[in-house]
This record gives structure tokens, C-alpha cells and sequence, in this order.
């Protein structure tokens, strides 16, 4: 990636558009290049699909869960109880990480009888040991996408060749 592209990326995350013409307006880079790019990006897999952020709480899905996760160690764990983890219903986003917890799940649902359900669903997985959920009782920030997260100039220097 050069310059060019972390510009259109960061006009992808900022303005939620893969147009051309609206990328062009926002940097300033010719359509003809944004196209190119565009089809360069998706090519490698930088780009992976068109974006359509939603307000969940419009839809109705207005609970986050925050689950911390303990399972038993044993070789290569990480792998299987996480995908466990990712294939419960209602579960969007899985981490495994280091210190005392060993994963972290998100999950948005409607009601804390889906709140019930989805922790019965981990606990029901036989290598967990214990969970600890917590509801975000509001919503301070929540970018989709972690290049809104960085100024343009940083994203260049840390990640253009």
C-alpha cells in the first residue's frame, strides 16, 4: 500500500462510501485512480465487502454484552473453544487474550432473556470453566472501522512503503 490507498481507505471509513466520485471529492485523487485502486484493494483482500453500518438500537438489538471467558488450558484450546465461542448465536466478536482472562466476546441482543440464553450457550461449552458478563450501560464510542481512529498522516508513515 502507498499513500494513495491508506487515503482512500480512510475516506471508506470516514464517509462509509466505496464511490469513486465520492472519494475522488473527499481526496482529491482522480475516479480513474479510486477505481483502480479500488479493484487493486479488493484483488489483494485488503477490501473484503461493502460496508452498510447500522444503528442496532433502531433495529432493536440494544444490549452489549462484554463476557469474559476462563477455559481449561490444554494444546491448541484457543482454537477450539474459540470457535465454539464464535458459533453461538447472538456472538460478534471473539478475542483470545493473554493475562488472566482467556477470551473476550461481544455479543449485541434484544433482551436479557437473550442475555440468559447466550451465557447458558458458553457455559454449556465443556472446556469453560467461568464467565463474567457485564452490560454496557451506554455507549461512549463504537467505531466500526479502526482507521477513523488515526489521523491520515499517521496511517501514511506507519503503513505506506
Amino acid at each position: 500500500m502507498d499513500e494513495k490507498d491508506i487515503r482512500i481507505l480512510s475516506a471508506i471509513a470516514r464517509d462509509g462510501t466505496a464511490s469513486p466520485e465520492k472519494i475522488e471529492d473527499a481526496t482529491g485523487i482522480p475516479k480513474s485512480t479510486v477505481h483502480y485502486r479500488l479493484n487493486q484493494l479488493r484483488e489483494s483482500g485488503v477490501i473484503t465487502n461493502d460496508l452498510y453500518d447500522l444503528d442496532l438500537e433502531k433495529v432493536g438489538i440494544s444490549i452489549t454484552l462484554i463476557s469474559e471467558i476462563w477455559a481449561e488450558f490444554e494444546e491448541g484450546y484457543h482454537e477450539t473453544v474459540g470457535e465454539k465461542l464464535a458459533s453461538v448465536e447472538g456472538v460478534n466478536q471473539v478475542y483470545f487474550t493473554m493475562g488472566d482472562t482467556d477470551f473476550i466476546v461481544i455479543a449485541h441482543v434484544t433482551s436479557r432473556e437473550m442475555v440468559e440464553s447466550l451465557v447458558e450457550d458458553y457455559e454449556a461449552i465443556s472446556e469453560i470453566e467461568r464467565t463474567s458478563s457485564k452490560f454496557a450501560i451506554k455507549t461512549v464510542k463504537d467505531e466500526q472501522n479502526p482507521l477513523n481512529d488515526f489521523d491520515v498522516e499517521t496511517l501514511i508513515e506507519e503503513l505506506a512503503d
